[in-house]
């Protein structure tokens, strides 16, 4: 009878062991119905429930190889989106860089010379005091908006 009570002990102490040892999957199908099981599904995520405390554990989530694809293509693709605005945004500062610099040396010629040699249709004609002044306001307005802290809010725009 003692082999039998200690087989009897010994089986009841290791039950609780081997039935901790199980692992059990709580998911979600598409029709909002949850399901538990032994084995975790593939395809969808599931989290691990603990068997003793039925509460799931949320180190244990995974997710499927395709989820993992999808999460890792549209990471990439938001990436490759910021590097490119950011290639645009260099280009638009270059612009306007390039816009400030031609419009501040016509301002400075305009400034040096009383008279503007231009020409039109093949012919060499000057500028009148008029055209000058028409001119150096368009320089100005060009100037005002490409350089200097408040061009490139205006550029911005």
């Amino acid at each position: 009878m003692n082999k039998r009570t200690l087989t009897l002990a010994i089986i009841l102490a290791v039950a609780p062991l081997t039935a901790t040892g199980a692992s059990v999957y709580k998911w979600t199908d598409e029709n909002g119905v949850t399901h538990f099981g032994d084995r975790q599904p593939t395809g969808k995520q599931s989290e691990r429930v603990s068997v003793r405390t039925g509460k799931s554990s949320g180190g244990q989530q995974r997710q499927s190889p395709q989820e993992q694809l999808d999460e890792l293509e549209a990471r990439e693709a938001d990436e490759a989106g910021k590097r490119e605005e950011s290639a645009v945004e260099e280009a638009r500062r270059k612009q306007r860089e390039a816009n400030c610099s031609t419009a501040r040396s016509n301002l400075n010629i305009l400034d040096r010379n009383s008279r503007i040699r231009i020409e039109e249709d093949g012919e060499q004609r000057y500028l009148s005091p008029e055209e000058i002044e028409e001119q150096r306001e368009n320089f100005q307005e060009i100037a005002d908006e490409n350089c200097g802290a408040e061009g490139e809010d205006q550029g911005e725009r």
